[in-house]
Parts: C-alpha cells; sequence; structure tokens
C-alpha cells in the first residue's frame, strides 16, 4: 500500500477531504500508510471493495447490536461491510460515508438487495455528522473510526454521542485503539472462535495479499490457501466492538 500512490495523487481529494487529512499540504501516502488507505477509497473504490468483502465481520457482532430500533446511523460505512446487515435491523438506517466513491458502490449494492428505500446514503464526516441531536437509537462505525482527528479523534466521539438519543447505544465494531475508548467510558465485547478470510480463490488470495498483506503472500502461495486465518495475516480479526449506553 505505501508504493501504491505517490504526493501526485493527493489531488483526488476535495477541498474539505484534503482539510482533514492532508491538513498541511504535503502529506505523502508512501510514508503514510492512512493516507494511502484513503487515496485507495477515491483511486481504487472497486478494489477495497473486493478486500472488505472476504473480510467478514464475526456472525455474533451483528447479533449483539440493537435490533428492531427506529432509526440507526453508520459512519464511515464504506461500501456496505456492516450497512447491509443493519438494513434489516431498523426501521430507517442512515449511512454516513465522506468518500465519493464508496457511497456510489454501497447505492449500488443496496439497490440490488432491495434496501434502496430503507437506507439514505449520505455525505459526511465524523467531525460534522450532518444529522440532528438525539436522532438515533444506535450510532456505530465499523473499522473506520481511529482516535486521530482527521477518523473521529474527540471530536468524532463526541458527534456520535451527540446524535445518538438518550438510552440508545454507540458501538465501534473492530476497534483497533481499546484503550483510547476505554478511557472514556466504552465497554468491551470479544468474541470467541477461530476466524479467516475467504477468498473467491487461491489466485485472489494471493493477488490481494500481495497488495494488502505482503508479509503473509510467500505463505499463501506455498499452502494453495483460498480460506487464511487471520492469524496468517497478522492482523486482529473483526471479533471486537467497544460501546457505550448514553445515560437517560
Amino acid at each position: 500500500m505505501r508504493s501504491r500512490y505517490t504526493a501526485a495523487d493527493l489531488g483526488a481529494f476535495t477541498r474539505d477531504e484534503a482539510s482533514r487529512f492532508v491538513p498541511s499540504g504535503d502529506g505523502d501516502p508512501q510514508k503514510d500508510v492512512v493516507l494511502a488507505w484513503e487515496l485507495l477509497y477515491r483511486l481504487e473504490p472497486e478494489l477495497y471493495d473486493r478486500l472488505a468483502s472476504v473480510e467478514r465481520l464475526h456472525p455474533g457482532v451483528v447479533g449483539w447490536l440493537p435490533c428492531d430500533v427506529d432509526r440507526i446511523a453508520e459512519v464511515g460505512a464504506g461500501t456496505g461491510r456492516l450497512t447491509m446487515e443493519l438494513a434489516g435491523r431498523g426501521r430507517h438506517v442512515v449511512a454516513v460515508e465522506p468518500a465519493l466513491p464508496l457511497r456510489r458502490i454501497l447505492r449500488r449494492k443496496l439497490a440490488v438487495a432491495g434496501h434502496g428505500d430503507r437506507v439514505r446514503v449520505i455525505h459526511g464526516f465524523f467531525d460534522q455528522l450532518p444529522l440532528p441531536d438525539d436522532f438515533a437509537d444506535l450510532v456505530v462505525a465499523c473499522s473506520a473510526f481511529t482516535p486521530s482527528a482527521g477518523h473521529g479523534g474527540e471530536t468524532g466521539l463526541a458527534e456520535m454521542e451527540r446524535v445518538c438519543r438518550p438510552g440508545g447505544c454507540v458501538a465501534i465494531i473492530w476497534p483497533n485503539h481499546l484503550g483510547w475508548l476505554t478511557a472514556r467510558g466504552y465497554r468491551h465485547v470479544s468474541l470467541p472462535g477461530p476466524m479467516s478470510v475467504e477468498f473467491g480463490s487461491h489466485e485472489e488470495a494471493v493477488e490481494l495479499a500481495e497488495i494488502f498483506y505482503p508479509k503473509a503472500a510467500g505463505e499463501i502461495r506455498r499452502q494453495g490457501w483460498r480460506t487464511v486465518p487471520f492469524e496468517v495475516l497478522g492482523i486482529n480479526p473483526p471479533r471486537d466492538l467497544a460501546y457505550k449506553v448514553l445515560a437517560q
């Protein structure tokens, strides 16, 4: 990922995106992997969607979330890894996603699945959610929230709590800084059982591993794997969530 894009690709960002992701104006995706991921979403969204489609969440994560609620707000929805599941758990779902190419893919998926009327996809950022106070019973982010200002941080967490009604739940799925969240009153749930990434074929496993998990690519090629345990890839499986139920 670090070698996939250069500073010349920063023009893919809108003015609002650049102000958040490269505020100094001189970012280098070959040194900043988070910046490289943001460029991936805008320059090669279909490639990102292929990866997200095989990195499936632990089934217990979705089952843990509140169901049969009136309104759900998802922040950083991407191409719908979680959104497609949320469509059956709330009467109204709003999916907030800053990257236009990812919103296009998500809208297409929702239309094919027949969820176009139930899920509304809108543009927005963690630090400025285009939703009113006390809007949703569940506010959730999946594999998108981090403590950094451009991807959540103190302001983003406050925004998620602002749009959650009293007594509602704010949930961060697949968090990467649990200690940061627990220090802010969030509780942690980790679901048991082995987890693997299920690629469509061995060839796809090798292709995507060479891009996203280069340290594991050789082993995947030698073993002929199509289904690869997360520990082989060197990343935590998507089995964790941090949550807070807001006081009434």
